[in-house]
């Protein structure tokens, strides 16, 4: 079995932290402020889905490289993460539904509400802190 390449890993950690500080940035305007402009729409809706590929990249890296089954889905990547002790169950949950709303954008696009990525926004970043924490203590420690 191969070795997990730190430097990939690191990379698209990279990417989501990247991604994380711009969406934040956006998450400072007011909400109507945020809904009025479509530039910050629509940068939040790209700076989600970077982050989310780039989370679910990460688990399938470590997925193929530790053995774990193979996903059904990109939201199945992150249970695997979980039954390989990487994440806990309650970040397992919460990453799947962050994949599952990346699909929604890349396929459903137009039907994305704007004020659920603002809630997002607000609510739901550090998701992506615990599971960039996890994987760096998990693999890097």
């Amino acid at each position: 079995m191969k070795e997990i390449n730190p430097i990939r890993v690191r990379d698209l950690l990279g990417h989501i932290a990247d991604a994380q500080r711009r969406l934040r940035e956006l998450g400072r305007l007011p909400e109507e402020e945020f809904l009025a402009d479509y530039r910050n729409t629509e940068s939040a809706k790209y700076l989600l889905m970077v982050a989310a590929k780039s989370a679910i990249d990460i688990g399938n890296h470590i997925v193929s490289h530790l053995g774990g089954r193979a996903p059904k889905d990109y939201a199945d990547t992150f249970a695997i993460l979980h039954e390989l002790r990487i994440i806990d169950l309650e970040l397992a949950k919460r990453l799947q539904k962050m994949a599952r709303f990346r699909n929604m954008i890349v396929h459903l696009y137009w039907d994305v509400d704007n004020q659920k990525v603002y809630q997002i926004i607000q609510n739901d970043l550090d998701d992506l802190d615990a599971f960039r924490q996890a994987v760096q203590s998990g693999l890097f420690s």
